[in-house]
C-alpha cells in the first residue's frame, strides 16, 4: 500500500517542477492549501444535502406541485402475469408484431390486451409529472443558490478580473473559507446526485448520469488536490451559469405553461452559447493553456487537467448543436417532439392506446396557445449529462 500510494501521489506528476509535498506541508501560521483530506469532509455535507432535498420535495416542491394542479396520481399498473413479465424483463419491454402474435396466442389473449399490458407495464417505471416537478425544482433552487453564492464570492477576488492571478505564486496559493465552502459545496452536491440514483426510480440512463456524476467528482476532485481552485472554481461558475435556467424551463414544460416554457429555453440557449461557447473558451481555456504556460509552465497533470477541458468543451460544442437543433424544429415546425428519455417519454401519465410510427408530438396545452410541449424537456435530455465542469 505504501509503493502504492508513493507511486499514485508522485510529487513530479502533480506539482510542478522543483515544488514538493513537503513544501505545502507546513506552511505559515494562518495559512492554509489544500490538500486531499479536505474532501472527505464532502461526504457527510452530501448526506445533509440528500436529506435536505426529500424534506425540501416534500414540504415545499409536491405543494407547488399541487397548487399548479400537478397531483401525484397512480397510472393503471399492469396485472401481474408470469409470462408477459419475463418477455419484459427479459427480452424486450416493446415488442414487436410477431412476438405479440405469439403472447396473443399463447395466453388466448386479444392483441390489443397484450399491447395495452405492456404499455401499462412500461408506465410504471416511469416517474410522474409530480415526480419530475419536484425534482426539477429542487435542482433549480440548488442550481440558483450556488450559482449566486459563486458569482457574489468570485466578484470580489482577482482572478475574475484578471485570469492571470490564478497563477500567479502558484501552488503556494491560500485556501480561503469562501472558495472552500463553495468548491465542498458543489462536490457535495454530486455526492448527493449519487446516492439520490439508488434511491430514485431507475431510469434507462442510470449507468450513464452515474459515469457522469463520478467523472464531475473526479474533475472537482483533481483541481482541488493540485490546488488549482482558482480556475476551478471559474469553470464552475461558467457552468451554473445556465443550469437554472434549463430547470426552470422544465418547471414551465411540466405545469404546461407552453409560453413561458419557449420563451424560458430561448434564454437558456442563448446562456448557453454564450457560457460554453464564449466565455468559456476566450476566458478560462486562454488562462489554462496559455497564461499557466507563461506564468508556471507545463508538467504532467497539467497536461492532463488540460486535455480534460478541451474534451470537456467538444462535449460543448455537440451540446450546443443538439439544443441549436431543438431550437429551429421550434421555430420552422411550431412543435417538438418529446425526447425518448425515460423520464420525460410524455409530458401525460399514459402513453396513447396504439402505437404510433413515430416520436408523439403536442400541438395544445391549456395553458398556452400553439405551444412547443415537450422541447425544453428534449433539451434536458441532451444538455443535463453535461458535467459541472
Amino acid at each position: 500500500m505504501a509503493a502504492l500510494s508513493a507511486w499514485f501521489w508522485n510529487e513530479r506528476f502533480w506539482l510542478p517542477h522543483n515544488v514538493t509535498w513537503a513544501d505545502l506541508a507546513d506552511p505559515a501560521p494562518g495559512v492554509e492549501y489544500p490538500k486531499a483530506g479536505h474532501l472527505f469532509s464532502a461526504l457527510p455535507l452530501a448526506l445533509g444535502i440528500f436529506a435536505l432535498r426529500i424534506l425540501f420535495e416534500r414540504c415545499v416542491a409536491s405543494p407547488c406541485a399541487r397548487s399548479l394542479l400537478i397531483h401525484p396520481g397512480v397510472g393503471r399498473r399492469a396485472h401481474p402475469n408470469a409470462v408477459l413479465e419475463k418477455v419484459f424483463t427479459s427480452i424486450t419491454k416493446s415488442p414487436d408484431s410477431r412476438h405479440l402474435d405469439g403472447l396473443s396466442k399463447q395466453l388466448d389473449w386479444e392483441v390489443r390486451k397484450v399491447q395495452r399490458w405492456f404499455r401499462n407495464r412500461r408506465n410504471q417505471d416511469k416517474p410522474s409529472t409530480h415526480t419530475k416537478f419536484c425534482e426539477s425544482m429542487w435542482r433549480f433552487t440548488f442550481y440558483l443558490c450556488i450559482f449566486t453564492y459563486g458569482f457574489r464570492f468570485l466578484w470580489q477576488t482577482p482572478w475574475m478580473w484578471d485570469t492571470r492571478h490564478c497563477w500567479y505564486g502558484y501552488p503556494y496559493q491560500v485556501m480561503t473559507p469562501g472558495l472552500y465552502y463553495y468548491y465542498v459545496t458543489e462536490l457535495a452536491f454530486y455526492w448527493s446526485l449519487m446516492f439520490s440514483q439508488f434511491t430514485d426510480i431507475k431510469r434507462k440512463d442510470f449507468m450513464i448520469m452515474f459515469i457522469h456524476h463520478l467523472a464531475t467528482i473526479g474533475l472537482i476532485s483533481f483541481s482541488y488536490v493540485n490546488n488549482m481552485t482558482r480556475v476551478g472554481s471559474l469553470v464552475m461558475c461558467v457552468h451554473d451559469a445556465s443550469d437554472f435556467l434549463l430547470e426552470l424551463a422544465k418547471l414551465a414544460n411540466y405545469a404546461k405553461y407552453q409560453r413561458l416554457c419557449d420563451f424560458l429555453f430561448i434564454v437558456f440557449s442563448v446562456a448557453f452559447f454564450i457560457t460554453r461557447l464564449v466565455i468559456y473558451p476566450i476566458w478560462v481555456l486562454n488562462s489554462t493553456m496559455f497564461e499557466s504556460w507563461a506564468i508556471v509552465g507545463p508538467y504532467p497533470s497539467w497536461w492532463l487537467f488540460n486535455f480534460l477541458l478541451l474534451v470537456l468543451q467538444v462535449l460543448h460544442i455537440i451540446w450546443s448543436y443538439l439544443i441549436a437543433r431543438i431550437a429551429v424544429k421550434a421555430v420552422l415546425r411550431g412543435k417538438v417532439c418529446n425526447d425518448v428519455r425515460s423520464d420525460i417519454e410524455s409530458s401525460s401519465e399514459n402513453e396513447p392506446d396504439t402505437p404510433t410510427d413515430g416520436p408523439k408530438a403536442y400541438s395544445h396545452s391549456p395553458k398556452g396557445e400553439n405551444g412547443t410541449n415537450g422541447h425544453c424537456a428534449a433539451a434536458k435530455a441532451r444538455v443535463q449529462n453535461h458535467s459541472s465542469w
